[in-house]
C-alpha cells in the first residue's frame, strides 16, 4: 500500500504556545473517550490508545489525568464530533476532524481558514470518496504470517497488511478497529504501538508547487490555531 498514512497532524509542537494546544486537544478527545466508553483504560480500548499516543506526543501525565477525573466526574462540557471537508490550495483534497460544543462557530471558524486561503468548503461527500477511514496499527513483528492468521481467525475484515524493516502495518476498516486490536493483543500479547489509531487515508496524493505550497502552509496554520480542530488529513505530499 505504502501510504503516508503519517500525515494526519500537521500541528507539530515548536513552541510552548503550540504545545499547549497539542495538550489541550489531547485533553478534550481523552475526556470525550473517557465519558463516552468508560474512564478505565483495561476496560476501553479507544481510551488505552488514545493514552499511549499522548505519552508519545509528551503530554503530561497531569493533563491526561485532568481529564479523566473531568470525565468521571460525569459533568463538563457536552462535545461532539464534526468532520469538514473541501478543497484546499492547489486543488488539494483535505479532511478536517473536530470536537466541538458549537458547531455553528465551529462551521464558521473553519470555513473562514478555507475563504481566506482562497481555497473551498465542501458539503459532506465532496472530498471524502477520495479517503479511506481506516483503522491503523504500527508495531514491531517479524512474522506477518502470523499476524494476518490472528487477524483473520478473529474474523477481522483486513485491508491490507505490511512488514518493512520487521515493522508490521496492519490496515482494516474504521469499524473494525475494536476488533482488529483485540485479536492482536489476544495473540501476540503487549504490543507497543508505533501507530495505533483510525486516519483518512487519501486514495490518491497529490504535489503542489508555486504559490500554492505557501498558502497550503498558511491553511494548515490557520487549522491548527482552530481550538476545536483535532486532526487534519490531506493528500498533498510534502
Amino acid at each position: 500500500m505504502g501510504r503516508a498514512y503519517q500525515n494526519r497532524k500537521e500541528s507539530m509542537a515548536k513552541t510552548s504556545d503550540a504545545k499547549a494546544k497539542v495538550y489541550s486537544k489531547y485533553g478534550r478527545e481523552i475526556y470525550v473517550c473517557a465519558k463516552a466508553g468508560g474512564a478505565e483504560p483495561d476496560g476501553n480500548l479507544a481510551l488505552r490508545g488514545l493514552i499511549e499516543r499522548a505519552k508519545k506526543d509528551q503530554v503530561p501525565s497531569h493533563v491526561i489525568e485532568k481529564a479523566i477525573n473531568k470525565a468521571k466526574g460525569g459533568g463538563g462540557e457536552d462535545f461532539s464530533p464534526a468532520v469538514y471537508e473541501g478543497y484546499g490550495p492547489g486543488g488539494s483534497m483535505v479532511m478536517i476532524e473536530c470536537l466541538t460544543d458549537n458547531p455553528n462557530r465551529t462551521f464558521g471558524d473553519v470555513r473562514q481558514c478555507f475563504t481566506k486561503t482562497k481555497s473551498k468548503i465542501g458539503t459532506q461527500g465532496s472530498v471524502s470518496h477520495m479517503f479511506d477511514h481506516s483503522a491503523i496499527f504500527v508495531f514491531k513483528h517479524d512474522d506477518e504470517e502470523a499476524v494476518l492468521e490472528a487477524l483473520l481467525m478473529a474474523d477481522v475484515d483486513v485491508s491490507d497488511i505490511e512488514n518493512e524493516d520487521g515493522m508490521i502495518t496492519v490496515f482494516a476498516p474504521h469499524t473494525e478497529y475494536f476488533k482488529a486490536k483485540q485479536a492482536l493483543l489476544d495473540s501476540l500479547g503487549e504490543i507497543d504501538f508505533e501507530v495505533d489509531e483510525i486516519q483518512y487515508l487519501a486514495q490518491n496524493m497529490t504535489t503542489i508547487s508555486g504559490d500554492d505550497v505557501e498558502m497550503f502552509d498558511k491553511f494548515l496554520d490557520m487549522l491548527n490555531d482552530v481550538d476545536d480542530v483535532q486532526n487534519v488529513y490531506h493528500n498533498v505530499s510534502l
